[in-house]
């Protein structure tokens, strides 16, 4: 687990409007240069590189494509680039580390070793939201993971989401349900995002995804039935997360189900 975000249906059919839409967007919002340059890419790499769950379908028999939850959070081209100037740093929207957990004697050292996270890390975007990094579980956890990060969760009262990062190339494994059962147990909306993408082939990536859809399906009450499937090596999936992360915060004008 890695991420909360406190006082924090994919359809073919918006690839029919990025021609039309790519003019409103640019013009209604300030759109960083690199969102404006995914818009122009070609249909397929398009749907690859911000919807990636449809991209995966295309690939499913067809009897097989109702078990993804693929239309559950369906934003407009103009509510993703609006999502996306949240995330760019200005002189108007400051994104800053703001502290760690009290108890710990040093701020983070960044970029970090990837697994490492020993503090609760709070980095604040504008004036919007606030994202705060976890440790997770497992044997690299910090020693008092439960009094620092559970008693977070639990209490927290303006919590809006709670993010889990699931390694696409193995699986749930069983620390990833310990902090399942945590956040079922507190009754904690939470989200699966499955991360390194680009390390799988496409067969392997699309069995983990029915893999994971089938037990979010079935075995869970709190996680949002979509899985957001993501790389922060190609940044596949990465422009549809940050829109989900700020209509969740209530940043978005836009009437789309959390």
């Amino acid at each position: 687990m890695k991420m909360a975000a406190p006082g924090l249906r994919l359809g073919m059919r918006r690839l029919l409007e990025v021609s039309a839409a790519l003019g409103r967007v640019c013009r209604a919002y300030s759109t960083p240069q690199a969102f404006a340059e995914v818009l122009r890419l070609p249909r397929r790499q398009l749907t690859k590189l911000v919807y990636p769950l449809q991209e995966l379908e295309q690939h499913l028999a067809p009897d097989a494509r109702s078990d993804l939850c693929l239309r559950v959070f369906d934003p407009s081209l103009e509510d993703l680039a609006r999502a996306e100037s949240f995330f760019t740093a200005s002189p108007r929207n400051r994104i800053e580390y703001l502290s760690s957990a009290v108890r710990l004697d040093h701020a983070p050292d960044l970029p970090r070793p990837e697994g490492h996270t020993k503090k609760m890390n709070f980095f604040k975007v504008g004036k919007y939201f606030t994202l705060v990094d976890m440790p997770g579980y497992g044997y690299r956890a910090p020693e008092d993971f439960v009094d620092m990060v559970e008693t977070y969760l639990k209490e927290r009262r303006n919590l809006k989401r709670t993010f889990l990062l699931v390694d696409s190339v193995v699986g749930i494994t069983k620390t990833d349900n310990i902090a399942i059962e945590m956040c079922e147990e507190f009754a904690l909306p939470y989200v699966m995002v499955l991360t390194k993408t680009d390390k799988s082939s496409k067969g392997h990536l699309l069995k983990q995804v029915l893999q994971i859809q089938k037990f979010v399906n079935m075995q869970t009450q709190g996680c949002f039935p979509q899985l957001f499937p993501v790389s922060a090596v190609t940044h596949s999936g990465i422009h549809l997360l940050k829109c989900f992360i700020a209509n969740i915060t209530g940043n978005l004008d836009s009437r789309l189900p959390v």
